[in-house]
C-alpha cells in the first residue's frame, strides 16, 4: 500500500471516529432558564439557541450558546443548521411560538424527514391549522381568512344570517386573530360593524371564526412516537387571567372523551414527538369543539402548576418526549398516573385595572388564606400602565395550592375583581 493512500485512509478513519464521538446535543430553541435547568438535571449535553442579547449571560454561566435572530429569514438561515450540526446537535426543542418552525426545519434536517418542517407550519398558521383539523373530521367553528375590513364585515353578516338573525337582533360575535401570533395576541371579539372599523391595515391578514359556546380549557399532551404519554387538563377560570391544574371533577370526568380527541388531533397532524397545547370548548352535553393548538411551552404558568400538582418537571418531560431515543421504560418511570396528584395548583395573573398606579395593595385575608402560596407582584414606579398586549405583560402572578377545586375557583374569581394596584 502506498504511503499517501495509507495516510488518506487513516485520515478518513479519524474523521469517521470524530463524527461518531461527537456529543448528542439537544438544542433548546429560545431562551428559558427553567428549560436550561431541566436539561442540566437530565445530564443531557445541550446548546441554547437564543437572541444575541443573552450571549453575555450564557458565557458568564458557562452555557453553550448560539446567538440567532429568529425574525430574520434569508439565504443565510441554513447557517444555523450547519453550526449546530458541527457541534453535534441531533435534536431541536422549541420553547416559544416564534421558534416552532425553526425547530421543525432543524429536526427535518437532523432526521432527514422533510415533512417534519411541514408539520411545524401547521402549528403556526392558524388558517392552515383549522383546515387540516376540518379535513380530519375534527369539529371546528366556521372560519375564513380576511385581507380587508370588507372581508370581516361580510363574514360577520353571513355568520349571523346563518344564525337566522333579523333586523333589530343583537349579532352573535365573531372572533378575529392574527394568523401566526402566540395565544391571544391580537385576538378581538367583533360584535358590530363599528367594531370592524377599528381594525387597522397592519392587522391583516387575519383569521375570522364564529363564536364557540361552552367551557374553554386547554390540554398539555406529552407525545412520544405518536402516542400521548401524559395528558394534563388545565381548567380556565378566565382565559389569560386565571387557571388551575388539574381540572375540577366535573371536567375531569370527561377525560376519556378528551383523551380520544387529543389523540385524534395528534394522529391528524402526524405529531410524533414533543409537547402540544391544544385548546377546546366543551358544552354541557359533552360536545367538543377544537379551538387551536400550539407546540411549545404554554403560557399561564401551566408548566409550573403541573410540577406543583403532579411532582414532575414539565420542562424535563418536554425534552424527554422530544427525543426519539428516549425509551418507553424511561417515560413509564417518569410520568405519574393522571389521578395521582397533590391538590390543585392555580394562579392569577394580575394586570392593573387603572391607567396610572401609585401603590401595590395586597389584602391580609388573601395572604392568610390557607390556599395562598406566594406572589411576585411588585410595586411599580408611579406612572402610566403599559397597554396589555393579548394576555401578556401582566404585572405579577399570585399562586395558590389547596385540596378543594371549588374553593380554588372561588378564590380566583374573587381576586380577579380586586384592585391590587391603585
Amino acid at each position: 500500500m502506498e504511503l499517501d493512500q495509507l495516510e488518506r485512509e487513516t485520515s478518513t478513519q479519524e474523521t469517521d471516529l470524530k463524527e461518531q464521538t461527537k456529543p448528542y446535543l439537544t438544542a433548546l430553541i429560545g431562551w428559558s432558564l427553567p428549560a436550561i435547568e431541566a436539561a442540566a438535571r437530565l445530564n443531557r449535553p445541550f446548546v441554547v439557541v437564543g437572541p444575541p442579547d443573552f450571549e453575555s449571560y450564557a458565557e458568564k454561566h458557562d452555557i453553550a450558546f448560539v446567538g440567532w435572530d429568529f425574525h430574520k429569514l434569508n439565504e443565510g438561515s441554513d447557517l444555523l443548521y450547519k453550526k449546530l450540526k458541527a457541534l453535534g446537535a441531533e435534536l431541536a426543542v422549541p420553547l416559544y411560538e416564534e421558534c416552532v418552525e425553526w425547530a421543525g426545519a432543524l429536526n427535518a434536517r437532523f432526521r432527514e424527514e422533510p415533512r417534519i418542517f411541514n408539520r411545524s407550519l401547521l402549528l403556526r398558521d392558524k388558517g392552515m391549522m383549522k383546515r387540516k383539523a376540518q379535513i380530519a373530521g375534527i369539529k371546528v367553528g366556521v372560519f375564513e381568512e380576511a385581507r380587508s375590513i370588507e372581508d370581516v364585515k361580510w363574514f360577520l353578516k353571513r355568520v349571523n344570517e346563518a344564525l337566522l338573525k333579523i333586523d333589530g337582533d343583537v349579532y352573535d360575535p365573531i372572533h378575529v386573530k392574527p394568523l401566526d401570533k402566540a395565544g391571544s395576541v391580537g385576538h378581538l371579539a367583533i360584535n358590530t360593524e363599528e367594531d370592524v372599523e377599528k381594525l387597522q391595515d397592519q392587522d391583516f391578514p387575519l383569521l375570522m371564526e364564529s363564536h364557540l359556546d361552552g367551557q374553554e380549557f386547554s390540554c398539555e399532551a406529552f407525545v412520544h412516537k405518536g402516542k400521548v404519554r401524559f395528558l394534563n387538563i388545565t381548567e380556565y377560570i378566565r382565559l389569560g387571567y386565571s387557571n388551575f391544574v388539574p381540572a375540577s371533577p366535573s371536567l375531569e370526568e370527561k377525560r376519556p372523551l378528551i383523551e380520544k380527541a387529543v389523540q385524534q388531533l395528534v394522529d391528524a397532524f402526524e405529531i410524533e414527538y414533543g409537547v402540544i397545547h391544544p385548546e377546546y370548548f366543551i358544552t354541557p352535553d359533552g360536545t367538543l369543539h377544537f379551538g387551536e393548538v400550539a407546540a411549545r411551552v404554554p403560557g399561564g404558568h401551566i408548566f409550573d402548576l403541573i410540577e406543583k400538582a403532579y411532582g414532575f418537571s414539565a420542562y424535563e418531560a418536554q425534552i424527554l418526549c422530544s427525543d426519539p431515543n428516549t425509551t418507553d421504560e424511561e417515560l413509564e418511570l417518569f410520568f405519574p398516573s393522571p389521578t395521582d396528584f397533590d391538590g390543585y395548583a392555580g394562579c392569577l395573573m394580575v394586570h392593573p385595572n387603572t391607567d396610572y398606579v401609585e401603590e401595590l395593595n395586597i389584602p391580609e385575608e388573601l395572604e392568610e388564606h390557607p390556599f395562598f402560596e406566594k406572589h411576585d407582584l411588585f410595586t411599580p414606579p408611579q406612572g402610566k400602565v403599559a397597554e396589555r398586549i393579548g394576555f401578556g405583560n401582566h404585572y405579577g402572578t399570585i399562586f395558590f395550592h389547596g385540596e378543594d377545586s371549588e374553593e380554588m375557583r372561588r378564590l380566583l374569581q374573587l381576586y380577579e375583581e380586586y384592585n391590587f394596584y391603585r
